[in-house]
């Protein structure tokens, strides 16, 4: 199966608030089915298996980046989080999370949509409340609304990714030049 996700936020509860892209424009949904919730804890690496999921867990996973993006907006923006979008995310990282075995061919992790959610929950909350809350940066691309991590030298680094919006913006620069330039 073809990855549908991408990652490169540099954190995966980053990647998983970026599921819901161009929040200020053309808005595009990645979990628009249970099938697509799953395929994002698949390919984030977060377990190695997953129950199937149903409508009500695309809810509460679309709730919870909800109110994960209202947090790391906040703490980015250096404001104080926001009260309700607080208590939905401490209200899923209080369940259980995935649990890894020891197989004979090594690590293991079979999971619920609702012990993934969890696991997603706890690493937004270690996140939120560490280090590299300084290095929160949202996309140079208006267009784009993902929050990476910059471990750029200098912080220098612009997009959230050269393959999907650095590419762009520097291919628009480069005809807005030329275009420019034959003009004169």
């Amino acid at each position: 199966m073809k990855p549908t996700h991408a990652f490169v936020c540099g954190h995966p509860a980053l990647d998983f608030v970026a599921t819901l892209r161009a929040r200020r424009s053309t808005r595009f949904e990645m979990f628009a089915t249970p099938d697509r919730l799953n395929a994002w804890y698949l390919e984030s690496g977060l377990v190695d298996a997953i129950t199937p999921g149903d409508e009500d867990d695309v809810r509460e996973a679309i709730t919870v980046r909800e109110a994960l993006y209202r947090l790391v907006t906040d703490r980015r923006l250096g404001e104080k989080f926001d009260r309700e979008a607080l208590a939905v995310l401490n209200g899923a990282a209080r369940k259980a999370p995935v649990t890894p075995q020891l197989t004979a061919a090594g690590r293991h992790t079979d999971a619920t949509p609702e012990q993934a959610l969890a696991t997603v929950a706890r690493q937004a909350v270690e996140l939120l409340s560490g280090p590299d809350v300084p290095l929160l940066k949202e996309c140079g691309n208006p267009e784009c609304t993902r929050v990476y991590i910059d471990r750029s030298r200098g912080m220098r680094r612009q997009w959230c990714g050269m393959e999907s919006c650095g590419n762009k913006i520097k291919a628009a620069a480069y005809r807005a030049r030329k275009k420019t330039a034959a003009a004169h």
